[in-house]
């Protein structure tokens, strides 16, 4: 099994996660998306366009 990769827009959410103490299945709430398609966009498996938005806002990425 190979090891899945995060891409650099999911390395800075994940960071950003870990500062605020957030889960990425509240963010995932809160953005209106599964948890399931979260992590897809933070692996490069989703390109996520429709919420890329929304988590910069949500986590102060800019």
């Amino acid at each position: 099994m190979s090891k899945r990769a995060l891409t650099p827009f999911g390395m800075e959410v994940k960071m950003k996660l870990i500062e605020s103490g957030k889960t990425q299945k509240q963010l995932a709430e809160e953005i209106g998306a599964s948890r399931v398609y979260l992590s897809m966009i933070l692996y490069g498996k989703r390109s996520g366009d429709k919420y890329k938005d929304q988590i910069k806002r949500n986590l102060g990425i800019e």
